[in-house]
Formats: structure tokens, sequence, C-alpha cells
């Protein structure tokens, strides 16, 4: 069986994220993604607010099958821990991959895991969680940009931050 792993922050989760997630799952027997905790960033969302979001979201579209967790270590140590072969990320035309492509390296070396990257959806390349919550924080409609499930879970979050 192939099994895939799709990590990253998802703080919160996108509408590109999403898109990603579920061409994998048509590529893979298995696909886990994976919210990775990076103790030097400070989430808007908790990794378990954003293992639910995600859960919920997919189940939604018909795709509860995939696995959703969390990791505070190595992705590396994940994949060896569930037999992936191979992780999967998604690229946005802004350097993406000059980011991406030092991680795929360092992955292969440390733990011999292959890094399959997939162009992000034209109508999609542009979202980003980052700027999903700076358009948020200024007032502007997330329509399209999140799930749906997602963008109330957003502006409360935003209202709790201004509090």
């Amino acid at each position: 069986m192939t099994i895939a792993v799709c990590p990253g922050s998802f703080d919160p989760v996108t509408s590109g994220h999403i898109d990603v997630i579920e061409r994998c799952a048509h590529l893979f027997e298995q696909v886990h993604v994976v919210v990775a905790v990076n103790a030097a960033k400070r989430p808007m969302f908790t990794e378990t607010q954003r293992v639910e979001m995600i859960r919920e979201v997919l189940a939604e579209d018909g795709f509860p099958d995939i696995v959703v967790t969390s990791t505070e270590g190595l992705i590396t140590d994940y994949c060896a821990k569930v037999g992936a072969q191979v992780i999967v990320k998604g690229l946005r035309q802004n350097g993406d991959y000059e980011a991406e492509l030092g991680m795929a390296l360092v992955n292969k070396q440390i733990g011999d895991v292959e890094t399959m990257f997939l162009p992000a959806n034209p109508l999609k390349e542009h979202i980003s969680s980052s700027i999903v919550k700076d358009v948020a924080r200024h007032g502007g409609d997330v329509t399209g940009l999140v799930p749906g499930y997602v963008a109330p879970l957003l502006i409360e979050a935003l209202r709790s931050e201004k509090r």
C-alpha cells in the first residue's frame, strides 16, 4: 500500500490545502494529513482545533477515510511510524519551490522519504493561510478562500484576538 503524508501548519486550513489533499486521495491508497506543530510559531488555532477543522471539511467533502492527525516531531519520524513512502507538498508560484526543495532534500537524507510536489490549482494558487488571516482581520470576505466550515471559526478567533 502506498501511503502519502501531507504535512503543514494549516492555520487555518484553506481551500488550496483541501484541493491538494483531495487530489492526493485520488493518487495514493492512503493519505495522512499531518498538522505539524512548530514551537517557534504562535498559531491562531490550537493543534486540536486544526485537526478537527480538517477532519470536518474532509468528511463534508466525502473524504472521511483520510487520516488526520498531528505531530510535534520530525515529519520523517512520522512517515517511518506509519510506513509512508512519500511526502506531498502543494506548490504555488510564489517561491514555494525554493523553500520546499531544501526540506525535501533533508527529508530524503535523514528519513529516506521522497517528496512529491503537486502544483497548486491555478484558481487557488494565490491562497495562503497568512493572506486569509490578513483579509479576515481587515473585515474582508474570505468566502472561497477557506472552506465554509472554517470561515465562522476564523471570524470568531479574530474576535477573541481583539479582546
